[in-house]
């Protein structure tokens, strides 16, 4: 149901809702409409409910104020440049967890990230309790040195195979200590899976850099859990059809950066007709 309705005594007739509206749901008849047979339109976008400025307008039961309002909130272009530049790959991670509650709220904001279609295709998988992340941590490394020492890596993942070859003295290169690990997965037939899963998981990794926690893009894991050792894939409870696009490690960091890098920007194009 697209429960779309107006307060009447709010709305000021400006008509934003409907111009913003993607796919023409919403039209204006004094107030704003939504004509029998027109919801089957409707992509859940809410952009309605975001542009309406005095907050007149409901859709899907949401209340307007329980929104949160977006004048002066945006983070200044230094500090968000600073975010971007200086968050760093943490491989040195604290032993205590986070917070489970912080690391949900983290995933519910980052599950805002745009698609390809509109949609939430995404499934984010996490490890939130460091005993199970250290018996997972346990079993992977086990299989994975098992795998090195009888049948070895298959071909072409013979780099992952020297990896796990570190791990034969206990040094955790596979998870790098951290106390918690994230999967986004999405199905395979989506319309852009890895794309949609990079994107939520690049949301998280600098919403996470802004609360003080520490991440890393895990290939070895993902190499390992989404085609190397798939019984873990099964394990961790995610589907046969979906698309192991990135895995992160994360937690707390016991390490302390104090500026950005300097590194060369990469290969920009400008573009003049």
């Amino acid at each position: 149901m697209l429960n779309f309705t107006v307060d009447e005594e709010k709305c000021t007739r400006c008509g934003e809702c409907a111009k913003d509206c993607p796919t023409g749901v919403i039209e204006m008849d004094g107030l704003p409409v939504v004509r029998p047979g027109s919801e089957v339109r409707c992509i859940e976008c809410q952009h309605c409910l975001a542009v309406c400025k005095p907050g007149a307008l409901s859709v899907f039961g949401k209340d307007p104020a329980n929104s949160l309002p977006l004048k002066g909130m945006f983070p200044d272009p230094a500090t968000m440049e600073t975010l971007v530049m200086g968050r760093r790959s943490v491989r040195r991670y604290k032993k205590e967890g986070v917070d489970p509650a912080l690391i949900h709220h983290l995933l519910e904001v980052a599950s805002h990230a745009p698609t390809a279609v509109n949609g939430r295709p995404v499934t984010l998988t996490v490890v939130d309790d460091p005993d199970t992340m250290d018996r997972l941590r346990a079993e992977v490394t086990a299989a994975a040195l098992n795998l090195l020492h009888t049948d070895g890596f298959p071909e072409g993942w013979e780099r992952i195979g020297d990896y796990v070859r570190g791990c034969e003295d206990g040094t955790d290169i596979l998870f790098r200590n951290a106390p918690h690990l994230l999967l986004a997965s999405a199905p395979e037939g989506a319309l852009a899976p890895m794309a949609d899963c990079h994107i939520v998981m690049s949301y998280f990794d600098l919403l996470a850099s802004s609360h003080g926690l520490g991440t890393v893009w895990n290939g070895i894991a993902r190499a390992l859990i989404s085609t190397i050792l798939p019984q873990f894939k099964t394990r961790l409870g995610i589907p046969d059809d979906h698309i192991v696009a990135c895995v992160m490690s994360f937690g707390r960091p016991a390490v302390k950066y104090h500026r950005t890098v300097q590194r060369p920007g990469g290969t920009i194009r400008r573009v003049d007709f």
